[in-house]
């Protein structure tokens, strides 16, 4: 056993911290927890710019190396959608989600395009890139499945953000003993569904929450004042871009706000005289299924959800 919980691939062996999985990782996954691509998602925290005011500060890095753990555990022999799972989110803007569609930046089209600068490394492991980008389309299917059946990315997404935020009733590896993953998509028993439904509702209040909405709507104003003076901000890490918002004068005042008082902020109804608009498009609504459907969910709030962030009055 690997005693340093590590995610480098120093050694061969990798031991998830919160899933508790230990595997092998194969030789192509250690080549590339040492590309740039992958390394950079290290310096990207998962839950954007709330990392300011939340317990939520993991990295991109190991939300992926979280997902290629559970894709280890239910296919551990399925090479290409291991690697799949671990460059899954390598078209990540800075601070993740916060200003994605700002300039029309789509980290989708993003990560196509940075899977694709990783062929000639995955070539020498044999693996074709284009396999690695049609993994949705895979018969078995791993990674994907029907809309509004949990995926294991977002069970991923939603245990590890449910421990941040003290909403986990159990340990993790006692859920997982629980799951069965059938056609990508995750069955279960009748209270275990329930159990991660109300993981998957607790996160939708969250992104609509004043710990979640106020970094993001800040950052990502922001972030749109700089971005024609800085077109390879996408290509940023969380720090770089900290930098960026920090030097400039159009920016830096409200950043070092943000940074050290993000209680001088507040939300308001949208139209709101000055601040930065927000409005949450999407929430991520999966179920786990049980005899073959997903299971309900609680009621979350009507879309699209709008606001101003704007500073307190003095």
């Amino acid at each position: 056993m690997n005693a340093v919980a590590g995610l480098l691939g120093r050694t061969e062996w990798y031991r998830d911290p919160l899933w508790a999985v230990e595997f092998r990782l194969t030789p192509v996954e250690r080549s590339l927890l040492r590309s740039r691509p992958v390394r950079r998602l290290q310096f990207v925290a998962h839950a954007g710019a709330a990392a300011v005011t939340t317990h939520q500060t993991y990295s991109r890095l190991e939300h992926s190396l979280g997902l290629l753990s559970l894709v280890a555990h239910f296919a551990p022999d399925d090479t290409v959608a291991r690697v799949a799972a671990l460059v899954h989110d390598l078209g990540h803007l800075p601070f993740s989600h916060t200003f994605e569609g700002v300039g029309g930046l789509d980290h989708h089209v993003l990560g196509v395009r940075r899977i694709r600068e990783l062929e000639p490394l995955l070539a020498e492991h044999d693996i074709d890139v284009e396999d690695v980008l049609a993994i949705d389309a895979r018969t078995p299917p791993v990674l994907s499945g029907r809309r509004g059946a949990l995926k294991l990315d977002h069970l991923e997404s939603f245990i590890r953000s449910g421990r941040a935020h003290a909403r986990l009733a159990e340990p993790p590896p006692a859920t997982l003993a629980r799951l069965r993953l059938v056609d990508g998509e995750v069955h279960t028993d009748q209270a275990t569904a329930a159990y991660l439904a109300e993981l998957a509702a607790g996160e939708a209040e969250y992104l609509c929450a004043w710990e979640n909405v106020v970094p993001n709507a800040v950052v990502r104003g922001l972030a749109g004042i700089l971005l024609d003076d800085h077109p390879r901000i996408c290509e940023a890490t969380d720090d770089e871009m900290w930098a960026l918002l920090l030097e400039d004068p159009r920016t830096r005042d409200d950043a070092r706000l943000l940074r050290e008082d993000p209680l001088a902020w507040d939300v308001f109804p949208p139209g709101h005289d000055a601040g930065f608009p927000y409005e949450v498009r999407y929430l991520y609504l999966d179920t786990p299924c049980v005899n073959g459907q997903p299971v309900p969910i609680r009621e979350s709030r009507a879309l699209p959800w709008r606001c101003t962030v704007a500073r307190r009055e003095p």
